[in-house]
């Protein structure tokens, strides 16, 4: 949960203002992407009600579902749903947070590159290599951008802190989960 509180501190730094010429650059269509995106995923609200338990009207359930409620058990099944489903949740936040924090880092340096080639002036031919390789180095950059490497950097991360990672959910799920939220 600190990591996660960790990366809406930095999400909430990311700040794009371009003028109206360079509005559509790509550095700067990908920095206010990844704002909108951003604000996406910290103003969405965790959906509780996806921790229905699911049933079935067979006779056989109905014994095993009374047999549950008998020696207590159908609540530690609710209780073990109910906390995959908040780690899943919290664990697919936390990746598209950090993805998406990964992409404006990448847009960030092709602003503060593009300044440093322009220098207050407006674009013209002598900047038109220089800038031209800025746009290849975001390219680049973002191209490193995958979901296994996010995965793998938080694994990494959680690892090298002694984080508990049995729980966690493989990459597949959280995708899933992701699509479905949408």
């Amino acid at each position: 949960m600190n990591d996660f509180r960790n990366l809406q501190h930095y999400i909430a730094q990311i700040k794009a203002s371009p003028s109206p010429d360079e509005y559509y650059e790509e550095g700067y269509a990908i920095l206010l992407q990844c704002t909108a995106e951003a604000q996406a995923v910290l103003s969405a609200h965790y959906d509780s009600g996806s921790l229905q338990v699911p049933t079935n009207n067979g006779e056989r359930e109905k014994v095993q579902l009374q047999r549950y409620v008998a020696t207590g058990l159908l609540m530690t099944v609710r209780l073990t749903e109910t906390f995959r489903s908040i780690v899943l949740d919290a664990s697919a936040r936390r990746f598209q947070a950090q993805k998406i924090l990964l992409r404006a880092t990448a847009a960030i340096r092709w602003v503060n590159s593009r300044n440093g080639v322009l220098q207050g002036q407006k674009p013209h031919a002598t900047h038109g290599p220089a800038l031209h390789a800025a746009n290849n180095n975001l390219r680049a950059e973002l191209s490193t951008i995958t979901d296994e490497r996010v995965v793998n950097d938080l694994h990494s991360a959680d690892y090298q802190a002694g984080h508990w990672l049995q729980e966690d959910p493989p990459l597949n799920i959280m995708l899933s989960w992701i699509c479905s939220a949408r």
